[in-house]
């Protein structure tokens, strides 16, 4: 498929479309000229901080908020001003909204209630729906008698059981505690595989996005930073707001003081240097991430074309399995390192000690890069990345 393709070129395999939209709260523009194009059967997330307008784009593909500008596709059919309810689409909330006085059975076979199926059909929804979320046997308990995790699956089977075009979840897993959370990650992109129904996902919590999203659409600011898969926006970041959004990053200024074989070069004197594939800009300098794991203890000579720079220890973190140094470099930079502890050895490292640190040159990625971005899925075709938020997107 051609990932770089415009927005025209959207079809009705496309779950959901939309085309430069922008929604305002008086002067406050809460969503910013974005477009999306979510594929069928996918499971895409909108990650990003509170305000970054991911909850308004989810409103607006639900009907409850209608755009100022732009248009808002489903399945091919234009709903922008169409009401929640004239919408082939279910929306799951933080607070479950369950009947207390209704069974788990009589909660799920609400919504086909109201849509008037005959009692058999309902009956067999009902049975094979609870067999999807693996809460058979619990159709005649009541909320209160169930786990937080049951009464979100319970959620869940409510609104997948109108078999709608595209599932809106807003942070769904927010009201339960870390273990139950993580847990409930596996369980949701396992329910969307097995019912290849189309997911889009709200959170600000970049594990759980990258956990479970085929893509993810970084919002801030009302705009889309970057839209890719989790692999790229992890290690191809196109902004430095991504960069430093997704995981542990380490943004370094790099000085361009040569370039040679495919590299450009910072030299730090005494025989140490950060070097980066050249990005063939014509700039004299460009912002660099490495991620902490890229980076290792040197005890001895390493090669030309290795990135080496000596700093010391100002921080050791445990973290269980690695340890975090933090290490101050001559530069006034300041390094972020994860080291595995089966790596560490007898002697821990200190505050106060002197460390010599290396990474290859692949691995201090120039940011927003086309040159080493040709599988990138937003912005292909927009000059502004890596500069600009960008609101290009292409199909997946």
């Amino acid at each position: 498929m051609n990932e770089g393709r415009s927005l025209n070129g959207s079809t009705t395999d496309d779950a959901i479309v939309l085309e430069r939209v922008t929604k305002r709260f008086g002067e406050v523009t809460a969503v910013d000229d974005i477009s999306l194009v979510i594929r069928t059967g996918e499971f895409f997330s909108m990650l990003g901080p509170s305000g970054c307008g991911k909850t308004t784009t989810l409103r607006m593909i639900a009907g409850f908020e209608t755009p100022d500008q732009g248009r808002i596709m489903l399945q091919g059919r234009d709903v922008t001003v169409a009401a929640p309810q004239k919408r082939n689409v279910n929306m799951v909330f933080q607070s479950y909204g369950l009947f207390p006085h209704m069974t788990v059975a009589e909660n799920i076979s609400f919504g086909p209630r109201i849509k008037k199926l005959g009692r058999a059909e309902i009956e067999a929804r009902v049975s094979e729906i609870l067999r999807t979320v693996r809460l058979e046997g619990m159709a005649e308990r009541r909320p209160a008698q169930l786990s937080g995790g049951q009464q979100q699956r319970v959620a869940l089977a409510r609104a997948l059981v109108n078999r709608p075009a595209a599932l809106l979840l807003d942070e769904p897993l927010g009201a339960l505690d870390l273990k139950l959370r993580k847990e409930m990650q596996l369980e949701l992109k396992d329910l969307q595989t097995r019912t290849g129904t189309t997911f889009v996902y709200v959170t600000h919590d970049q594990e759980e996005a990258m956990t479970m999203s085929d893509r993810i659409a970084v919002m801030h600011g009302g705009v889309v930073e970057q839209l890719a898969s989790p692999r790229d926006l992890y290690q191809r970041p196109a902004t430095p707001f991504v960069a430093g959004f997704i995981g542990t990053s380490n943004l370094i200024t790099l000085r361009f003081d040569r370039r040679e074989g495919g590299m450009v070069v910072m030299d730090l004197g005494e025989g140490q240097r950060i070097l980066a594939p050249d990005p063939g800009a014509e700039v004299a300098e460009a912002l660099i991430t490495v991620r902490p794991e890229w980076i290792k203890r040197s005890s001895g000579a390493v090669g030309d074309r290795t990135s080496v720079v000596s700093g010391t220890i100002v921080d050791v973190v445990y973290l269980g399995s690695l340890t975090q140094l933090i290490v101050d470099l001559p530069t006034g930079d300041r390094l972020s390192v994860h080291q595995l502890n089966d790596e560490v050895g007898a002697a821990e490292p200190r505050p106060g000690e002197r460390v010599l640190l290396q990474w290859a040159p692949e691995h201090s990625y120039v940011i927003g890069s086309k040159a080493h971005l040709p599988d990138l899925v937003a912005g292909a075709e927009d000059p502004s990345i890596g500069s600009q938020p960008h609101r290009k997107v292409g199909r997946p």
